[in-house]
């Protein structure tokens, strides 16, 4: 199978895949603290033991930033939400919401929370959809969250088979989603610089390995290679052709393939699907855009799979399925100038209205940082994420 599809079956397979399995255990400890300094030291700790992890890369224990950072990461999110809302839509229209890959409900409540806290004439107005392909979205412990707000809908169907229209001007969210999006692989001989498409085999041992054909069978990976030319994004073997070619030469029986390059085939789908079904939305994404320990290749994945508590990087992502995650860097300004083409039609660079912020920034104008205190008053500086940025349109 195509390599996207071998990674989405990997992740998401509702029998085995990585995201179908019940992940709410490694919270459970972080959970049952009732005061933030004991997570913040607890945090600290489980740092201090596996000194090979950095704070700056903790994501890799399997926390996202929804769960280190409660509520102070919903409340930003809301008052950007409410403050674009009451530009030009408040009090005539309702401030609806989409969120992608909400999980177990963990954001949702803190950004409700805050709306009907603070804004309460804007949160007779809400409208809360949740989209989400796992069962585990309807579990009880999510339940419990939903007599607190009564405008929540949870959807429970893949974003990828969406197929109703929304007409309405709405927030979509995507915290953390999309670099849980399956890539493709292709790599170009160094003869003819033909583009060549990956597919993973298994053998009669249960070994995976990657096989490559020219491009052209995959209708997706000819569109989105198509875009990038239109963009003007030089593929990224023109960069380093001239080594290629010294290796080959020292080395007659290397592959004549460049080095893998992994393109997001899976984020173009989703933009086609908001260009058709959701035309008149707000974006707001938060994601890595870079990673430490990922395999070999251009923009390629950080594979890791749990143990003892702690996400143990592995070489490859030919691995068995349902066994390891796999996560990618986003190239912001690949995001942005393919959502500019696919969304709003325009050309690349041109439209200021798709801002890449870093997260820091989005934090300070929006986080409420200093009211974001542990009880002993030490300020949650662990907040701030240098290799995390936000997109918004």
């Amino acid at each position: 199978m195509l390599v996207r599809d071998f990674i989405d079956d990997s992740l998401y397979n509702p029998q085995y895949g990585f995201y179908s399995k019940n992940n709410t255990s490694a919270l459970s400890e972080y959970e049952e603290m009732e005061q933030e300094e004991d997570q913040i030291q607890y945090l600290r700790r489980v740092v201090k033991s596996r000194g090979r992890v950095h704070h700056h890369h903790i994501h890799q224990l399997r926390y996202t930033l929804t769960e280190l950072f409660k509520p102070w990461y919903g409340h930003a999110i809301a008052k950007y939400m409410v403050s674009e809302y009451k530009l030009s839509l408040y009090p005539h229209k309702d401030l609806i919401i989409y969120e992608m890959g909400g999980g177990n409900g963990r954001l949702m409540p803190h950004i409700l929370d805050y709306i009907k806290r603070y804004e309460p004439s804007v949160y007779k107005r809400t409208q809360y959809n949740m989209i989400e392909l796992s069962e585990r979205v309807v579990s009880p412990s999510f339940m419990g969250n939903m007599p607190q707000h009564d405008c929540v809908q949870v959807l429970n169907e893949n974003i990828f088979d969406w197929n109703t229209l929304v007409s309405e001007q709405c927030f979509f969210l995507g915290m953390e989603v999309i670099n849980h999006f399956a890539h493709d692989v292709i790599r170009y001989d160094l003869d003819q610089l033909k583009p060549h498409q990956g597919y993973v085999c298994v053998d009669e041992k249960r070994n995976y390995h990657e096989v490559f054909e020219p491009i052209g069978t995959d209708s997706t990976i000819s569109r989105y290679l198509a875009l990038r030319k239109k963009i003007g994004s030089k593929p990224h073997h023109t960069q380093h052709m001239l080594w290629h070619k010294i290796q080959r030469f020292f080395k007659p029986s290397s592959s004549n393939l460049t080095q893998p390059e992994y393109i997001p085939t899976k984020l173009f789908q989703f933009m086609e699907i908001l260009n058709t079904y959701f035309p008149r939305h707000r974006l707001v994404l938060t994601d890595f855009n870079s990673l430490s320990n990922t395999v070999p290749g251009v923009n390629a994945p950080l594979v890791q799979t749990a143990y003892k508590g702690l996400m143990v990087p592995c070489p490859t992502y030919l691995l068995p399925p349902g066994w390891y995650d796999i996560v990618f860097p986003v190239n912001f300004d690949m995001l942005r100038d393919m959502y500019l083409l696919t969304c709003r039609g325009s050309t690349a660079g041109n439209e200021k209205n798709a801002k890449i912020v870093q997260y820091n920034d989005f934090l300070d104008r929006y986080g409420d940082v200093e009211k974001s205190r542990t009880k002993k008053g030490t300020p949650l500086s662990l907040m701030h994420q240098s290799n995390v940025k936000v997109f918004l349109t």
